[in-house]
């Protein structure tokens, strides 16, 4: 008898939401929309199902924890993309027709590996198993969302680079497109977008690079058409609309360190114990519940990643 054991993560199965949860994907109308447009839109414009591409043939993941999803349109409609806005709302409407369907998806491989290259996007994903990993996600703001991605693991892209023995980091950048994505207009962040991962981070069995979510391909929004997901560090680790992926010996210097290393360190993982200087990282708002729950220690995914930082005072490299 075949009798599965749950990973530390997960939970009861009475609290999974049926996927029958599925709502919309793009969530505003077409058009020439400006940011003052963006800020007044609520999700009661969007669609009540996916219009995006299915995904086809892909595999459950043991990986995934069983808590309740939230709802497609709550994933849709509240984001942090900057490239498109600095409210929550604006994304969803201008990047509605992200990425330009006529436009092949370029990734440049590179720095220190023996084998670089320049692929279109679908070239990395052929031959890979695409699994749903249903993870949970911790904005540093203080709210958290249950998401379930579509993806491939990172270390699988990584390890056909070969990398030498001076990468000790990899470096990974955005798009950077005014014309497509009008928020790079405004110097909110230094552009293009710039993250990075120690490598034995970046090829842990929980890292993955996701093309879709809900069973669709991935919306605009939500970093099309692949993006990092990360799931013990806060998101906005997590780079979306990824055009270069680098090997690196130094670490990397990223947009949010850029903008204040003193709040946002480069490693960010979800830490209660460690709170942002203006406000306490201890508890989360699960968006669509009201009351707060508990934040836990590399979001709930320490018995998988603690022993990547033994040793290491996490209060200093934060």
């Amino acid at each position: 008898m075949f009798i599965r054991k749950k990973q530390s993560w997960q939970l009861p199965e009475s609290e999974v939401t049926d996927h029958n949860v599925f709502l919309n994907r793009r969530q505003f109308i077409n058009g020439a929309m400006g940011l003052a447009t963006a800020a007044m839109a609520t999700p009661g414009f969007a669609e009540t199902k996916p219009t995006g591409e299915v995904i086809e043939n892909v595999k459950n993941s043991d990986f995934s924890t069983e808590e309740k999803l939230t709802s497609y349109q709550d994933i849709t409609t509240y984001n942090n993309f900057y490239e498109f806005g600095t409210d929550k709302q604006s994304p969803a409407i201008l990047a509605a027709d992200f990425p330009d369907p006529n436009k092949p998806w370029m990734i440049k491989i590179d720095g220190q590996c023996d084998n670089p290259g320049d692929y279109e996007y679908t070239e990395l994903l052929k031959g890979k198993t695409l699994e749903e990993r249903i993870y949970r996600m911790r904005c540093v703001e203080g709210w958290s969302m249950v998401i379930p991605w579509i993806g491939i693991p990172l270390a699988d892209i990584l390890k056909a680079a070969k990398p030498n023995a001076n990468a000790k980091f990899v470096e990974f950048t955005t798009l950077f497109d005014p014309q497509q994505m009008p928020g790079q207009n405004r110097r909110v962040l230094q552009w293009p977008y710039i993250e990075g991962l120690r490598i034995d981070e970046a090829m842990h069995p929980l890292t993955i690079l996701a093309t879709g979510l809900y069973g669709h391909e991935m919306p605009g929004q939500n970093g099309a058409p692949i993006r990092l997901v990360v799931p013990w560090k806060y998101g906005f680790k997590s780079i979306k609309s990824i055009v270069r992926i680098r090997f690196v010996e130094e670490m990397p210097l990223t947009a949010w360190m850029h903008a204040n290393a003193g709040e946002y360190g480069f490693y960010s993982n979800v830490n209660p114990e460690v709170d942002h200087p203006r406000w306490s990282q201890k508890r989360e708002r699960r968006i669509g519940e009201f009351l707060k729950r508990e934040t836990l220690m590399f979001n709930g995914y320490g018995e998988e990643v603690a022993s990547l930082y033994d040793g290491m005072d996490l209060r200093k490299y934060f």
